[in-house]
């Protein structure tokens, strides 16, 4: 006689439960609610019922002056944008995810943070994806410099299995690749699927607070770019990296979530290889470094978190040889271009009637949100069309608003601050961000209110 069995209905994407099948999940998923079928007489008692995600939940209430405050220990990691990002290095016994494409640099930014880690304590990578002889030729490509008698190596997916390897050689910093290819006991489905993702990551932390271990989790990603599984994956761990690939070398570290710290410090990484190298000074990357000044090229200082980056816009026009000009930008928001040559025609009577290229210079995309850029879009825009030079030591900030004016940016000091120490002699900034402060900077400040003004001191 068949064992009588309870049917589920999981959406694949966001972990949610649904009573019946449907096309599509309240996360707007469509087509990733699948069955699973459970035997009744063989359902496991769900890993949550032992505790909270950090465990040694119960007791009682206490009262706050009862509780022993213990502060969060950080550990600098030798990765200087990591420790950037992570506000001043890794929080001991925290327990983070590092999340981007394939190819992005997860196992290469994590292989040599376990070998420097190795340094300093009992240190194990944990690999479920590759063989153990393929990290160390990874480890020997790279050169990386590690402790032999603290690096341990495993190739294993049980999660049973980590956690008594994990309290056998005392480890205290632990990287699992990846969570969705590990799997439980105490949860049912495949590896990857909601409850085994879940349940391995609840069980990973219980552990680690309770012992104090550092951990690092490798997550996939899906199509959207989003971490692949439920959504309680996030809430589980301390903190939540991704890394951004921009369609070069360029690398760009970002935390969503960090209990330890704030979320908008951005670490920028360069590909190379020898791993993943952190760029102290990423303005240096982002100006082209050409010597010879040409048409089309205007240079601005973008916020990227609470860093400015100084970085280069180029544009080139065109005679059209078809019947309509192309419009084409690399790195920028289509809509923005388009806004902003609707101003230009509408304030400054600028015909357009080219083919208009915009790039910008190091492979970096800017955020629909960066506004700041306006003035150097246009700038540059008119540099070509025209065929001025702007001088390579001015550098244009500013927001355009549809009706001509000049509207003041987040952060302006510390942005004309930035251009002052890497040399530029000319800040072109809004009127309304003007600060006396910006004086004695070595640089000739220009405060703006239209883009009339504007075209004054540039032309």
């Amino acid at each position: 006689m068949a064992k009588p069995s309870k049917a589920e209905f999981v959406c694949t994407d966001c972990g949610m439960n649904h009573s019946r099948w449907q096309g599509q999940c309240k996360c707007g998923a469509w087509n990733t609610i699948t069955e699973i079928k459970i035997p009744t007489n063989n359902i496991k008692k769900s890993v949550g019922n032992n505790g909270g995600y950090a465990g040694g939940i119960g007791g009682g209430s206490k009262k706050i002056h009862e509780i022993e405050s213990i502060e969060a220990e950080k550990q600098l990691t030798g990765i200087g944008e990591l420790d950037r990002v992570l506000c001043g290095g890794v929080t001991t016994g925290s327990v983070n995810i590092i999340s981007g494409d394939p190819g992005a640099g997860k196992t290469t930014l994590l292989s040599d943070l376990v070998a420097r880690m190795s340094k300093t304590t009992a240190s194990l990578y944990c690999t479920a994806e590759e063989s153990l002889s393929q990290f160390k030729n990874r480890v020997n490509r790279l050169k990386l410099s590690y402790n032999e008698d603290n690096l341990y190596l495993l190739s294993e997916t049980s999660i049973e299995s980590i956690i008594a390897e994990l309290d056998s050689k005392k480890i205290k910093f632990a990287v699992i690749d990846s969570i969705q290819a590990v799997v439980t006991d105490n949860a049912n489905g495949s590896p990857g699927s909601p409850s085994q993702v879940k349940g391995a990551a609840q069980l990973l932390t219980q552990y680690c607070k309770q012992n104090n271990v550092t951990m690092f989790l490798i997550a996939h990603v899906n199509k959207n770019n989003e971490i692949a599984g439920p959504q309680t994956l996030v809430h589980i761990v301390d903190a939540l990296l991704h890394i951004d690939t921009n369609d070069g070398q360029i690398r760009t570290l970002r935390a969503n979530k960090n209990r330890f710290g704030d979320i908008d410090t951005v670490g920028i990484f360069r590909m190379c290889e020898k791993g993943m190298l952190s760029v102290d000074n990423p303005s240096e990357i982002f100006l082209s470094g050409s010597t010879t000044e040409s048409p089309g090229s205007a240079i601005t200082c973008i916020r990227k978190g609470n860093r400015n980056i100084l970085l280069e816009i180029q544009c080139l026009t065109t005679e059209t040889e078809a019947e309509f000009p192309q419009r084409v930008c690399v790195g920028l928001n289509m809509n923005r271009i388009k806004m902003l040559t609707g101003v230009l025609r509408k304030h400054t009577k600028t015909k357009i009637f080219h083919d208009t290229f915009f790039n910008i210079v190091g492979g970096l995309k800017i955020d629909e949100s960066e506004t700041c850029i306006d003035l150097a879009l246009v700038t540059s825009l008119l540099s070509s069309l025209n065929d001025f030079i702007i001088p390579r030591t001015t550098c244009i900030m500013g927001e355009l608003s549809l009706n001509g004016d000049i509207r003041p940016i987040d952060s302006g000091v510390p942005r004309v601050k930035e251009a002052a120490q890497h040399g530029f002699s000319q800040i072109i900034i809004p009127f309304r961000n003007y600060h006396k402060s910006m004086e004695g900077l070595g640089a000739t400040i220009s405060p703006v209110k239209t883009i009339h003004e504007l075209l004054a001191i540039i032309k």
